[in-house]
C-alpha cells in the first residue's frame, strides 16, 4: 500500500523520541510534527535528517484503513498499547 497523499497521520498520532528538525526532543503522541505542513505533507521527506522511526514507517490497510480518520484512531491505539509506563 501506497501512503494516502495529505494523511499526515504518523505525523501527528504516535510519539517519537528522537530529535527531528524544530523539535530538538522528538514529539509526544497526538502532537503534529512541526515538520507536516499545510497539506499534511513532510517537509523532511527523503533527507537525512528524516528521523529513523519515519523511515521505519510502512503504512498497511491494518494500520491506515480506508480513511484517515481511520488511521488517526489506529495509530493512536497502537501508541497507547504499547507506551511505556
Amino acid at each position: 500500500m501506497d501512503c494516502r497523499l495529505g494523511c499526515g497521520a504518523c505525523c501527528i498520532a504516535p510519539s517519537i523520541s528522537s530529535p527531528i528538525p524544530g523539535m530538538a526532543d522528538g514529539k509526544p503522541a497526538g502532537v503534529r510534527c512541526v515538520q507536516l505542513d499545510d497539506n499534511n505533507l513532510c517537509r523532511i521527506f527523503g533527507q537525512p535528517e528524516r528521523p529513523a522511526a519515519c523511515l521505519a514507517f510502512q503504512p498497511a490497510r491494518w494500520i491506515c484503513g480506508d480513511r484517515n480518520s481511520q488511521a488517526l484512531e489506529r495509530i493512536a491505539l497502537l501508541e497507547r498499547d504499547t507506551a511505556e509506563d
